[in-house]
């Protein structure tokens, strides 16, 4: 190297470095509070897994154990080969799938009626919307009872699922309103002008654009059905039909130290399984289905 050279390469080593910027600063300090405010929220979740795997003196010690140092896996044992557990998750997932399926496909065209058609009583029944979701749930159970019981379809996977249809319309249909809403109307004239009728247009192009929020949509109906308690266990009576929210009341005694806390732990981690997988599912496939939707029509 050239003496020539030298004195550049001394000064680009010793400069010193640009101060970061009040955007970076800020934005480094967000993620620091976001980090902290997700490992607070994970608290509950470390110590029902944690739990899971205690047995109920280890559980009500004092005082209590932050680390697991003689776990036992006899709780999911005990649940694993517990045949009302397995009926229980049938329940669950015939229900929740129930809701998903129909509650979806209503609010997906009560939203796209409400967004592309401009008709009499449009204002009013956007109102009804609201005061529906206003209405507390346990007003209409007397009703929802009787209307069951009359059809013969209380302790069945249907007459909750109907009922679950209904109560969840409403708020899936705001949901998925919002990503109609932003799908431009052009799109669906220059489908029409180019030959497609108007429900060619809607498969063809307004669909696609909307998986996203279908899929969105499908989660929160599956996450209320999945996790729905009180309207449940008023409908599904008797002791043999029962889902996985009622079935884990089972370990539940009157007092603390006779609940089967173990099994209460084991069986909510067991539960929240199948969420966790559609979360990961959703999470992986939702950015594909957005792109996917932006280049088809």
């Amino acid at each position: 190297m050239s003496t020539a050279t030298q004195p550049a390469v001394v000064s680009a080593a010793t400069k010193p470095r640009k101060r970061a910027s009040y955007k970076d600063r800020v934005r480094h300090r967000a993620s620091a509070i976001a980090l902290i405010i997700a490992l607070i929220w994970l608290i509950p979740v470390y110590w029902m897994v944690k739990s899971a795997f205690q047995d109920n003196s280890s559980l009500l010690s004092k005082p209590p154990k932050f680390i697991v140092t003689n776990g036992t896996l006899q709780n999911f044992h005990r649940i694993l080969t517990d045949s009302s557990f397995w009926s229980a998750m049938r329940m669950s997932l015939t229900v929740s799938l129930i809701t998903v399926v129909f509650a979806t496909l209503f609010a997906l065209m009560f939203s796209f009626s409400l967004s592309r058609y401009r008709f009499r009583g449009r204002a009013m029944m956007v109102v009804l919307v609201l005061v529906v979701q206003m209405i507390p749930a346990e007003a209409l159970f007397i009703s929802q009872y009787r209307m069951l019981d009359s059809f013969g379809l209380l302790n069945s996977a249907i007459g909750l699922g109907i009922l679950y249809v209904g109560s969840y319309v409403p708020f899936m249909t705001w949901i998925m309103r919002g990503y109609v809403d932003a799908i431009p109307v052009d799109l669906e004239e220059a489908a029409q002008v180019d030959g497609c009728s108007r429900l060619g247009a809607f498969f063809r192009v307004t669909l696609p654009l909307l998986l996203p929020g279908i899929v969105a949509t499908a989660v929160f109906g599956f996450l209320f059905a999945w996790n729905e308690y009180t309207l449940a266990l008023i409908v599904l009576s008797k002791d043999s039909v029962h889902t996985l929210p009622i079935w884990i009341q089972t370990f539940q005694a009157g007092d603390l130290k006779t609940t089967d806390w173990g099994g209460v732990m084991a069986g909510a981690t067991l539960m929240a399984i199948p969420v966790v997988v559609l979360f990961s599912l959703v999470q992986t496939k939702l950015g594909k289905t957005m792109t996917a939707g932006a280049v088809k029509g």
